[in-house]
């Protein structure tokens, strides 16, 4: 198996060199030269075996020659470890028809965990094959920041520099970045909101020279090996409910377009999925852009749910590709249009995608009575995010007989004032995570300036 760019105009990689390149030199994203699939027979047979297990059958195809026999079980197997559920990734019914299923079981109490904590294990394996030191360089909008941290921290290989807009994350989530003693990782709070972060960091990656004097490499969405470890929890949700024989529809809030983007890879592998429902906040550019075919950008107005705050979709890029029938040219000619407020997909490309996807919003107010009612109904809490994804879930369920499952992102207590508002009842942290608001902090807070990125991370890395 090997990688090509959406752009069409970089050579293909194997796994571990598209793992340690992240953004494609011609800035472009990663994807499957093809498509591998899993019979029936091989679904059906996953249905008793555990998230480990699931994981090895998903990823395998994928990932070609990178590691000896056993070596990609064992990995799996190291990463899921300090799980706080032994079934990694549970299904919770909420209703005769609409299923939870709960990501944020791992150590940073979100969903990027599910991958990073396996993806760190892939960067060190590699590096230390090669001998190489790379630079991890990442923009966050809450979430992956804090488990790129916690998968890299303390590596000797690798030098951390997470970007994130100031202001605009949850204190929870911002201390999780900040308060690490591990000298390799630096957050820096930029004043600026997500959309500024993301682009500052494809500016280092298209600075061909800095990138080959610090070897950058990038942990967020847009590396290919997340997308990968992100695909096993669909598969595993699906099979637990019957697939191949029943098709779950599944409702992804998101904002970056990433974790809806592992969906559509694991039906192009061959769960029987039944929708795909893009689920966003007031910040709505990827419902509108599914349900008109304009990608127009509207300035990011904060909310509840900050990790949706986005106005620019990295990962839209990717289906574009398959949409455009793997058009390079015609992919880099749609991006060349972002900066200059947008673009517009061709009919057939609408219709394409339509097949896949479908997309709603919610408001503010929407978000917040979804969190209460959920209380009210459940004795559950959950976050905003998942709170937009059950919200549009339950619209969903009442169309149709068959499982819907919203995914739930994050853990309500790192989201704890929006919750209390809402709920009246105050989400406590995991006594794993007991201390973390008296910790002191370590942050850089500069204005979003390419050159002044660049020289901080000249001055504390150690390439």
């Amino acid at each position: 198996m090997k990688y090509v760019s959406t752009r069409g105009n970089s050579p293909p990689l194997e796994f571990d060199q598209t793992t340690l390149a992240g953004l494609a030199p011609d800035g472009g994203l990663y994807v499957p030269e093809f498509w591998p699939s899993l019979s029936s027979e091989a679904l059906e047979d996953l249905a008793a075996r555990s998230y480990e297990e699931v994981a090895s059958a998903v990823m395998a195809p994928f990932v070609g020659r990178a590691f000896a026999p056993g070596e990609l079980e064992r990995l799996i197997h190291e990463a899921y470890q300090a799980f706080g559920h032994a079934i990694r990734c549970p299904l919770v019914q909420l209703t005769p028809n609409l299923f939870l299923q709960e990501l944020f079981h791992g150590p940073t109490l979100a969903f990027k965990d599910l991958a990073l904590q396996l993806v760190g294990r892939m960067f060190d394996r590699f590096l230390t094959r090669s001998g190489q030191r790379v630079t991890i360089i990442g923009a966050t909008s809450g979430d992956t920041g804090s488990a790129a941290i916690e998968a890299f921290k303390g590596l000797s290989s690798v030098d951390v520099f997470i970007l994130f807009p100031h202001g605009r994350v949850s204190d929870i989530q911002r201390r999780q970045m900040t308060t690490t003693r591990a000298g390799n990782v630096h957050a820096i709070a930029v004043e600026a909101d997500f959309d500024a972060c993301q682009t500052l960091v494809k500016a280092m990656f298209n600075d061909h020279k800095f990138r080959r004097e610090f070897g950058l490499a990038a942990v967020n969405s847009i590396n290919w090996a997340r997308i990968l470890a992100q695909i096993v929890y669909y598969v595993f949700a699906g099979v637990a409910l019957g697939a191949p024989r029943r098709s779950p529809v599944f409702v992804v809030p998101t904002g970056n377009f990433g974790d809806v983007y592992a969906g559509y890879a694991a039906r192009r592998l061959g769960l029987p999925i039944s929708q795909l429902v893009v689920a966003t906040n007031q910040n709505d550019i990827l419902d509108r852009v599914l349900r008109t075919g304009r990608y127009r950008m509207r300035n990011v107005i904060q909310s509840m749910s900050p990790s949706m705050d986005i106005q620019i979709s990295s990962n839209f890029e990717r289906v574009l590709f398959d949409a455009y029938e793997r058009d390079g040219q015609a992919i880099a000619a749609l991006m060349g249009q972002v900066a200059d407020g947008g673009f517009e997909i061709t009919p057939g490309a609408r219709s394409w995608l339509s097949r896949y996807f479908a997309a709603d919003s919610c408001s503010e107010q929407e978000t917040g009575l979804e969190i209460r009612r959920t209380n009210l109904e459940t004795g559950r809490l959950i976050c905003p995010h998942t709170a937009v994804g059950v919200a549009v879930g339950r619209r969903v369920a009442k169309e149709t007989s068959g499982p819907v499952v919203a995914l739930a992102t994050a853990h309500p207590a790192k989201f704890p004032d929006a919750v209390q508002e809402w709920s009246d009842r105050w989400p406590r942290l995991p006594q794993s995570m007991a201390g973390i608001m008296d910790a002191p902090e370590r942050v850089l807070r500069i204005a979003p300036r390419l050159e002044d990125i660049q020289s901080i991370i000249r001055a504390e890395s150690n390439i």
